[in-house]
């Protein structure tokens, strides 16, 4: 027989050898953590601190990282919280728990004495000495920083992302938030060459990606919709957006935060610009004066009007309805002598939203609705519109102007002018747009499902009041 090798095992707790030996054949393989990362409730404090508000530097120094640290938590995860900011209950060990634990071990401590200390039961002291220990050594060696990495590591529980095993979702998705803007007639429109994506914000004062950029809220709440009995069409606006800013989460590519209407990298708040309101209104044509039944929307045939300003002066005018929400875009083409003539100071202007050029754009657009519907216009105070008398003649809408520094008096115009600049974004040249450009990406803003529609698109309550009017008309010639 051959000689018997004594295995030492006095660097195990207890000598528990052969239970260490099966605890590792059931552990899947472990990478090397490096030096291991700051605890979860480390990190948990540190993502409550930005929901509060502050500033990744602080919330960094809030909770004792570096701030390169704290920039990569927050640049890794989108600016979204990776992890649920609960606390955990105390049926798992904490940090300082381990901590204690470590200590305890490297004054000679046994099992039960740790347990009576911390107050645990001793089966779960053994369990944390004999599973989390560090062996990069070869001997088990408990260290709290590499046992807390452990039970992270062996708490997670890796699950395929809805996007990432449903491909149909995943591309109904992705259409409606990346695809092509098109034509009436279904041709792409291809828009202009926006800059490479560099994983920053969208670009300023330069193009951005032209496309049908339905919002995750409106997509998710849309597959209802046009999947009623297919339960597997289905997905939360929180999982898109997940799939877009946390690298790694889903299936979508980073980059798709461009079509976005926000177009932001990262999941944080923004400023917002308010722009000066301008221009003198008489009396009779302020907003106190426009007829009640439009204040509630209830009456079809009411709308906001106002601006969207690029460089060189170049301008599109935007007509949102009150009740439908629909949208019509005003081309307003340079005059003739634009850039050849030079600028005669209270002289005509030549660059297309002159009060003249503003009038004869607007009639041109509303005289193509039915008279039913175009009741009121409500528009900002800017002088474009000085010359609303003649608009009134000419097409039969009344002109009111909201009061000096209130956009929300217009807040379905606001909004949408909003969602336009994801299409035409500030310090561009709006002049190089033709109208069928401006029709294309009209149907594509119309097309987009609404919560405060019920999620039915402005294009179908908007034909939905066409059908009433013309039953109406029928009904009153009969």
């Amino acid at each position: 027989m051959g000689a018997r090798v004594k295995t030492s095992t006095t660097a195990l707790p207890g000598g528990g050898r052969r239970q260490w030996a099966a605890d590792r054949a059931l552990r899947p393989a472990m990478r090397s953590p490096g030096r291991p990362q700051p605890s979860r409730t480390v990190q948990r404090a540190f993502w409550r601190l930005i929901a509060e508000g502050l500033s990744t530097e602080k919330a960094s120094a809030g909770v004792g990282v570096s701030w390169p640290v704290g920039f990569r938590w927050f640049r890794h995860a989108g600016g979204m919280a990776p992890m649920s900011l609960d606390e955990p209950t105390g049926r798992y060990l904490s940090f300082a728990e381990r901590e204690e634990i470590a200590l305890l071990v490297a004054q000679g401590e046994g099992v039960r004495a740790i347990a009576r200390r911390i107050g645990r039961d001793p089966g779960t002291i053994s369990r944390e000495l004999r599973r989390n220990a560090a062996t990069c050594s070869g001997k088990q060696v408990y260290r709290a920083g590499v046992a807390q990495w452990k039970a992270q590591e062996a708490a997670k529980r890796p699950k395929t992302a809805k996007l990432v095993g449903n491909d149909q979702l995943r591309d109904y998705v992705q259409d409606r938030l990346a695809g092509k803007v098109r034509r009436s007639d279904g041709t792409a429109v291809l828009g202009p060459t926006p800059p490479t994506w560099k994983g920053l914000n969208k670009p300023h004062r330069q193009d951005r990606r032209w496309a049908t950029a339905w919002s995750p809220q409106q997509i998710s709440h849309r597959l209802r919709v046009d999947f009623p009995d297919d339960d597997s069409m289905r997905v939360s606006h929180e999982a898109i957006y997940q799939s877009l800013f946390i690298q790694g989460r889903g299936a979508l590519k980073r980059e798709l935060v461009t079509c976005l209407r926000t177009g932001r990298a990262l999941r944080e708040p923004r400023a917002r610009s308010r722009n000066e309101a301008q221009g003198h209104v008489t009396s009779d044509v302020a907003l106190s004066q426009r007829p009640a039944e439009a204040a509630d929307r209830a009456v079809p045939g009411h709308w906001e009007g106002d601006l969207i300003i690029g460089t060189g002066r170049s301008a599109i005018g935007t007509l949102v309805e009150r009740s439908s929400r629909c949208t019509l875009l005003v081309h307003l083409p340079r005059l003739e002598g634009w850039g050849e003539v030079p600028p005669v100071k209270n002289g005509p202007s030549l660059g297309g939203y002159g009060a003249v050029a503003m009038n004869a754009a607007l009639t041109a657009s509303i005289s193509r609705l039915p008279e039913q519907l175009r009741q009121t216009l409500t528009w900002d105070r800017g002088k474009e519109l000085s010359g609303h008398a003649l608009l009134t003649l000419a097409t039969g809408t009344r002109v009111f102007f909201a009061d000096p520094h209130s956009p929300w008096q217009r807040p379905s115009n606001e909004n949408t002018n909003g969602l336009l600049r994801q299409y035409f974004p500030k310090g561009t040249d709006l002049s190089r747009w033709s109208a069928e450009d401006l029709e294309a990406v009209a149907l594509a803003v119309n097309g987009r499902p609404r919560k405060v529609l019920g999620w039915k698109t402005p294009a179908e309550v908007f034909e939905e009041q066409l059908r009433s009017l013309h039953q109406s008309g029928v009904a009153t010639t009969d």
